[in-house]
C-alpha cells in the first residue's frame, strides 16, 4: 500500500515562504517521478512540478519558475516543495503524487495540504 502524505501547509503573507513535505512510503520509489499538483478553489487541479526520484533536474510551470524548488531526500524517502516569493494565486490545496516511471499516469496521490497566501 503506497502512502504519500503532506505536510507543511499553512497560512502566510504575500512574499513569504513555506516548504512543504512529501513522506513517502510502502514501496521502492527508484524509477519512479514525484509530482506536485494544486487545485484552488473552483478550478481544476493544475501542474505545478516533477522530479525523478532518482535524479536529474526538476521540471516546473512558467508561473513557479524562479520562485518554488523541488528537492528530494531519498534517505527519507521524502520530497520536498520549497515556496519563495508566495503570492496570492498560490493560494490552493497542495498535492503529492507518484507514477512508477518517468512518463505514464499519476497512480498514487496524496491527501493534500492548504496553503493560504493573504495580500
Amino acid at each position: 500500500q503506497v502512502q504519500l502524505v503532506e505536510s507543511g501547509g499553512g497560512l502566510v503573507q504575500a512574499g513569504d515562504s513555506l516548504r512543504l513535505s512529501c513522506a513517502a512510503s510502502g514501496r521502492t520509489f527508484s524509477g519512479s517521478t514525484m509530482g506536485w499538483f494544486r487545485q484552488a478553489p473552483g478550478k481544476e487541479r493544475e501542474f505545478v512540478g516533477r522530479i525523478a526520484w532518482t535524479g536529474g533536474s526538476a521540471y516546473y510551470r512558467d508561473s513557479v519558475k524562479g520562485r518554488f524548488t523541488i528537492s528530494r531526500d531519498n534517505a527519507k524517502n521524502t520530497v520536498y516543495l520549497q515556496m519563495n516569493s508566495l503570492k496570492p494565486e498560490d493560494t490552493a490545496v497542495y498535492y503529492c503524487a507518484a507514477r512508477p516511471g518517468v512518463t505514464g499516469s499519476w497512480d498514487y496521490w496524496g491527501q493534500g495540504t492548504q496553503v493560504t497566501v493573504s495580500s
